[in-house]
C-alpha cells in the first residue's frame, strides 16, 4: 500500500475563512501534504475559478460543506459537481448526494459549546438517515472551543495544537456501533479558518494560521498504486484514487504534532490474503490475525465494538481473531491521542 497524508475541511476567503486559496495552498505543499480537500461553505466556486489542481507537489481537492436552513447538520461534500444550498432538510440532501454517486462526510457530528454563547454548536441530528459516507471522527476546531473558557483563552490561542484531548467519546461510539452493521469511512477534520481576533480592539492577530492548524489532524489514505508527482496530467485520476480510498475507509487518523505518524498500519492475515481497513472478511474455520505496526513504540490498543480488546506499549501488536466484531486500533504517544484506524468488520454470514 502507497500512503499519502493531507488535510480535510479547510475553508477560505470564498466563505469564511480569511486565507487565499494560494496562501493555503502555499501552507500545505510547505509541510509536504500531498493533499488538501477545501470545504467552503455552499460553494464550487473556487473550483470553478481554476483552483483545483497541483500546487507543487499538493493536490487542492475541491468539494463544500452544507448546512439545512437552521444551520444545523453540516455536511462536507466531494465527488458532486451540483450545489444544493441550505432550503433542502439534510435528509433530502444526503438522500440526493448518494444518488449522484457523491460522497457525504458528516462534520463535528457531536459538537457542544459549554462557555461561549457567541460560538453556537453545529451538531448532527439527522441521524434517520443512512446514506452518508463516513463522519468526522475527530474535528479540530469543535474541540478547541468547548474547552474554551475566559480563563484559558489566552494560553489556548498561544498554543492551539497543545489542548487537544481526543475524539469525543460519543462520537467514537456512534463511529463504532455504525461500525458492525456496514462499513463507515471515519476521517478527521482540521476546520480551519485562519481566524483572526483583535487584541484590546487595538490590532489584529491571526490565531489559528493553516500552516499551525495543517499540522495537527490529518487523513491518511492507502491506495494500491503510487501517486507520480512528476506526472500532473493525471491529477483527475490521482484525485479519484483518493476519493475511493475515503470512500472504502482505506485511510486512518492521526495527530502529527504528537509524532510522525507515517508508515503506521493496520491489517488482517488469513489463507494467505491481506486484508486492509474498510474490508469484510468472513470468519471461517482459518485462523485471522489481525496486526498493527507503528513507526515507533506507543501504547496500542485494539478495539472491538468498542471495547478495549487488549493493549501493549510496543511497535506493533498480533492478535488472532476467533469472534466476529467490527475491530479498530487506537494508538497514544506519551499518553496523547495519535493514530486512529478505520475498521476492519469480521461477520458469520454478514452478521458482526
Amino acid at each position: 500500500m502507497f500512503e499519502y497524508a493531507g488535510v480535510i475541511h479547510v475553508h477560505s476567503v470564498y466563505s469564511d475563512g480569511t486565507g487565499t486559496i494560494p496562501e493555503i495552498a502555499k501552507a500545505g505543499n510547505e509541510l509536504g501534504l500531498d493533499f488538501i480537500m477545501m470545504t467552503d461553505h455552499n460553494t464550487l466556486q473556487p473550483k470553478l475559478d481554476g483552483y483545483e489542481g497541483w500546487f507543487g507537489d499538493t493536490m487542492l481537492i475541491f468539494g463544500y460543506e452544507l448546512n439545512d436552513p437552521d444551520d444545523k447538520n453540516h455536511y462536507l461534500v466531494f465527488r458532486v459537481d451540483e450545489v444544493f444550498y441550505p432550503n433542502n432538510s439534510a435528509k433530502e440532501y444526503v438522500k440526493k448526494i448518494k444518488e449522484l454517486n457523491g460522497i457525504g462526510i458528516i462534520a463535528h457530528p457531536d459538537e457542544r459549546r459549554n462557555n461561549f454563547e457567541e460560538y453556537p454548536p453545529y451538531p448532527w441530528n439527522e441521524w434517520s438517515v443512512d446514506e452518508f459516507t463516513g463522519i468526522e471522527i475527530w474535528n479540530h476546531m469543535s474541540e478547541w472551543v468547548e474547552g474554551l473558557t475566559q480563563q484559558n483563552k489566552f494560553q489556548r490561542f498561544i498554543h492551539p495544537l497543545k489542548s487537544l484531548q481526543g475524539p469525543y467519546p460519543e462520537t467514537l461510539k456512534r463511529w463504532d456501533e455504525i461500525a458492525r452493521r456496514r462499513k463507515i469511512a471515519g476521517v478527521g477534520g482540521v476546520d480551519a479558518h485562519g481566524h483572526k481576533y483583535k487584541i484590546w480592539q487595538l490590532f489584529e492577530v491571526e490565531v489559528f494560521p493553516y500552516k499551525v492548524m495543517f499540522r495537527g489532524i490529518r487523513t491518511h489514505v492507502l491506495l494500491d498504486e503510487p501517486i507520480d508527482k512528476s506526472k500532473k496530467e493525471n491529477f483527475e485520476l490521482y484525485k479519484q484514487k483518493i476519493f475511493s480510498a475515503i470512500e472504502n475507509a482505506r485511510c486512518f487518523v492521526s495527530y502529527a504534532y504528537f509524532a510522525d505518524p507515517k508508515g503506521f498500519r493496520f491489517f488482517a492475515e488469513t489463507n494467505g490474503k491481506i486484508f486492509q481497513m474498510g474490508d469484510y472478511i468472513e470468519l471461517e474455520d482459518s485462523p485471522i490475525k489481525l496486526k498493527a505496526l507503528l513507526p515507533q513504540k506507543a501504547e496500542i490498543r485494539l478495539i472491538k465494538n468498542g471495547e478495549i480488546l487488549t493493549k501493549t506499549i510496543a511497535n506493533e501488536l498480533t492478535y488472532e481473531v476467533g469472534e466476529t466484531g467490527a475491530y479498530r486500533v487506537e494508538a497514544y504517544y506519551n499518553g496523547k491521542p495519535w493514530i486512529f484506524s478505520n475498521h476492519i468488520r469480521i461477520g458469520n454470514k454478514g452478521i458482526i
